[in-house]
């Protein structure tokens, strides 16, 4: 059985904690929080501490704390010689305290405290600077996730900026139509199948091939006709560097 303890009480560190309470092959020793009531609802009151000094030894220690505060926190661990690693997908797995052995444990998902997730599902990526620490990191992985990767620090940070664009983005242009719909007394439910729809093609075709629309079929007369209903400057700046990425696309061999 593997030993672990979270530092951190936020969206990543709480859906840590759920996952690995479920698995009978991963001991959660601790978690730090800053505040004890953000997490007493999912362990043990005696497994939550305030105090860096009580820090019990351990296998692992995951830090899951925002990508600005990393490596302060690195910094304030008070141990030497132990695993630790953090679960950004933007910052380097070298910004951790050199003092420890330093790794990355990145579960590639959205997460929001209020909706639950299913880790089995989750891709966990993967970095340790040698073979064994990342043994470590493999089982841990694989006790909550069917999906496990190795990739290094350059590979994680094209990996999350991928993921930017296809989750983060793609949600603010559902917020933007959500909001041509509450001004035209529309109900934004009428576009949920098309959003199903379009999210599940991506599992048989490529993003290229699933592409639709009047920018991919360069219909100038309806693609005007949008930009002359707009109204709102920032929608239409929007709708016009999309086009062009659209058309442009369509243009590469």
């Amino acid at each position: 059985m593997i030993r672990v303890s979270i530092i951190g009480s936020g969206n990543v560190a709480q859906h840590l904690i759920e996952a690995f309470s479920k698995t009978a092959d991963i001991e959660l020793v601790q978690v730090y929080a800053r505040k004890t009531a953000a997490v007493s609802q999912l362990i043990p009151i005696d497994k939550i501490t305030s105090d860096f000094s009580e820090l019990k030894p351990v296998d692992l220690t995951i830090i899951a704390v925002t990508d600005d505060a990393i490596a302060s926190v690195s910094k304030q661990l008070l141990f030497k010689n132990q695993f630790v690693v953090h679960t950004s997908g933007s910052v380097s797995i070298e910004t951790l305290d050199s003092k420890n052995r330093q790794g990355v444990f990145y579960p590639l998902q959205t997460f929001s405290k209020s909706k639950e997730v299913d880790f089995k599902i989750i891709p966990i990526c993967l970095e340790a600077q040698n073979e064994k620490d990342f043994q470590i990191l493999e089982t841990v992985a694989t006790c909550i996730s069917n999906t496990v990767y190795k990739i290094n620090s350059q590979q994680r940070k094209a990996l999350h900026i991928a993921a930017v664009f296809v989750s983060n983005f793609v949600n603010h242009l559902y917020q933007i139509g959500n909001d041509i719909c509450i001004k035209n007394e529309l109900s934004f439910d009428i576009l949920k199948p098309l959003i199903q729809e379009t999210a599940t093609k991506i599992l048989s075709l490529s993003p290229k091939e699933a592409q639709t629309g009047p920018a991919k079929r360069k219909d100038t007369q309806i693609i005007n006709a949008h930009l002359n209903f707009l109204k709102d400057d920032n929608q239409k700046e929007i709708y016009k560097l999309l086009t062009k990425s659209i058309i442009d696309n369509g243009k590469k061999l």
